[in-house]
């Protein structure tokens, strides 16, 4: 018999009548690609199926709501009370469920938060108590609806078992509507369903009492609640255990996450940043676990490393873990932590490309997995009809992928990077302890050319004449780019952002960086982190990454925590010994400085490329070299081209 090297994390779990395979769950989350009436299709079941497939014991669909009329806050969540749905849920259920996974319907109602609702239906916000809130003014709730709503979540609760799910989850958690009334800062009402901590429980209490009677004997019913809301409105981890032992036992699972929406410091703590260290809310999960008797206990939040998970599991924080993002970046994450291939996990960046383009897109895409958002495309992708000799010209993320990928398929692929090290820009970043999942991610792609057989050359330059010897079919460019110069009078006298990635010793004393981009404000975090007092100038009128919202976020408590100051509409125009000039219209300024950083923009390697267009039969182009990119531009374009090689 092989020895398991996680047997905490693979020992399968029985609750109630049900049979979970192991105890890696993949986290409520929502998807919200449906279509005009909001009707999942199939590519919303691909979605959740793509997780089931690779071994999570639990999938679960984020966002049903129980009431539409008075509780939703987006227009294309789940609507729990239309049965025109039924076919797409029962379809979904079945996706997942078909691969030995446990289907899980996340039931909520967003309370004073339901802005779509009022929108929607003309109705008030409706809440515990009479209040105002960023949305308006927010009636509070009458007893008959109180019991209306505890009526709808059972309702709710058949009808998603009627589809075919075999687990509930409530949504108690981040400030939603039980939230709401469990709050002592909230909740003050006067009658028996506020005021107490006990008339606060009721309402949640109900609501499990009906989704018993509901789904019966044998369904699990999960609890997701916050075991701390973090912040001053909300409730400490003291008051999130005595919420978890009123719950013990009414509930088979209780789901410790933490923070309160809408509150900008809880929203990178409830979806951890970058900044934040792995399992950093398993703490909550840990004290509730070490106070409850009957339920299991689950944490999630920033898990990546199964040795992490399997430890935290060992030593009895929790029961099991769950995952959200991390299912985006490897679906495959059990079956390749269970069967030894932890080197080929694509451990999350945290970037958040995924909820900026869950929110601004309604697709979920992910920097490292060009699949995420694309799952069914993915399983349809046309058959190779002739294999190929393919050339990729530079290692870094795009160029990697694209070698990857064209190999999966069966292709003759050579990867030329001209250092001596595959990453390419990317490698400046080695050393950065908010980055430390980048390097991780790099080796790992390494690990797969090899895995499938790359012929990787380093030290090797793809010049015309290099290109026509190997006598390729296809060349694929990923040249990169190079960082832009500004031209400003004692330029000579600064250092770049990358050479000083390279080598922060190099910067002394006070730094000022020119340059409010994404490159300009994480290297300012970092050597503020390393005790420099740093200030940014930029140009323009705002920082040049609002292009991801909640990581926006993630850097301005960074920026404020750390004391770096931002400086806008600031044209720097001479760099001295002591600092940089600037001028704003007719206004001068000096910024005293000991080292000045520029990290101002990216130059592609344009004319570089454009001398191999014509050195295969076959010529793509793709990365920085085409134009700057973020990561999860450089992947998804190298695995389109990849995957189109060969197709005719």
């Amino acid at each position: 018999m092989s020895k398991m090297k996680y047997p905490h994390l693979f020992t399968p779990l029985r609750i109630r009548n049900t049979y979970f395979q192991n105890r890696i769950f993949s986290a409520p989350q929502g998807c919200y690609n449906n279509g005009p009436a909001a009707l999942p299709g199939r590519e919303y079941a691909a979605f959740y199926e793509r997780k089931a497939m690779g071994g999570f014991a639990s999938v679960c669909l984020g966002d049903c709501i129980v009431e539409a009329s008075t509780g939703m806050h987006m227009p294309w969540l789940i609507n729990m009370e239309d049965i025109e749905n039924l076919p797409y849920l029962a379809m979904t259920a079945q996706a997942i469920t078909r691969h030995g996974a446990v289907a899980a319907a996340e039931l909520c109602h967003d309370g004073m938060y339901s802005i779509t609702s009022k929108e929607k239906y003309g109705g008030p916000l409706y809440g515990p108590v009479e209040c105002d809130n960023k949305y308006g003014h927010v009636e509070e709730m009458p007893e008959h609806m109180i019991l209306r709503l505890i009526d709808k979540h059972g309702k709710a609760a058949a009808y998603a078992k009627r589809c075919g799910f075999g687990m509930m989850t409530i949504h108690a958690g981040h400030g939603w509507l039980p939230a709401q009334f469990m709050s002592s800062k909230i909740n003050t009402r006067k009658d028996k369903w506020g005021g107490s901590f006990e008339n606060r429980m009721r309402f949640l209490l109900a609501v499990i009492e009906n989704i018993r009677n509901a789904v019966g004997s044998d369904m699990p019913i999960e609890c997701r609640f916050s075991g701390s809301e973090i912040v001053p409105e909300g409730y400490d981890i003291a008051e999130g255990v005595e919420i978890a032992k009123a719950l013990d036992g009414k509930v088979d699972i209780l789901h410790v996450s933490a923070g309160m929406v809408y509150y900008g410091r809880t929203n990178v703590v409830t979806h951890p940043s970058m900044f934040l260290e792995d399992g950093c809310n398993s703490k909550y999960a840990r004290e509730v676990k070490k106070n409850v008797k009957q339920s299991l206990v689950a944490t999630v939040g920033a898990f990546t490393d199964p040795a992490h998970m399997e430890d935290f599991v060992a030593s009895g924080g929790a029961d099991i873990v769950e995952m959200g993002r991390q299912t985006l970046a490897d679906p495959d994450f059990p079956i390749k932590a269970r069967t030894g291939r932890e080197d080929e996990i694509a451990r999350c960046l945290r970037c958040n490309m995924c909820a900026y383009n869950g929110g601004n897109t309604r697709v979920f895409r992910c920097a490292l997995n060009p699949e995420t958002g694309f799952e069914l495309d993915a399983w349809m992708k046309p058959p190779v009809q002739t294999k190929k000799k393919v050339l990729v010209a530079g290692g870094g993320v795009g160029g990697m992928e694209a070698a990857i990928r064209a190999a999966e398929r069966g292709h003759d692929v050579i990867l030329c990077e001209k250092t001596d090290k595959l990453g390419g820009v990317l490698n400046c970043e080695e050393n950065v302890p908010f980055k430390k999942n980048m390097p991780i991610y790099l080796r790992r792609q390494a690990r797969l050319l090899e895995i499938n057989n790359v012929d990787v050359r380093l030290g090797t330059e793809v010049t015309p004449e290099y290109a026509e010897s190997i006598g390729a079919d296809v060349i694929i460019a990923a040249l990169g780019a190079r960082p832009v110069i500004p031209r400003i009078t004692g330029i000579e006298l600064a250092l770049g952002a990358e050479e000083v990635y390279e080598e922060p010793e190099k910067a002394k004393g006070k730094v000022a960086i020119l340059g409010a981009g994404l490159v300009g404000i994480e290297l300012a975090i970092w050597l503020a982190q390393r005790g420099h007092a740093v200030e940014i100038i930029e140009m323009a009128d705002k920082p040049g990454v609002d292009y991801n919202r909640m990581e926006l976020i993630a850097y301005r408590f960074m920026i404020e925590d750390l004391g770096i100051k931002l400086n806008f509409e600031k044209r720097a125009v001479k760099i001295s010994e002591t600092g940089v000039d600037t001028e704003c219209g007719a206004v001068s300024e000096h910024f005293r400085a000991d080292t000045v950083i520029y990290a101002v923009g990216q130059k592609p390697l344009a004319s570089e490329m454009e001398k191999l267009a014509h050195c295969a039969g076959e010529f793509h182009a793709i990365g920085d070299c085409v134009r700057p990119q973020n990561i999860m531009e450089a992947t998804t374009s190298a695995y389109g081209i990849a995957c189109d090689i060969g197709r005719v």
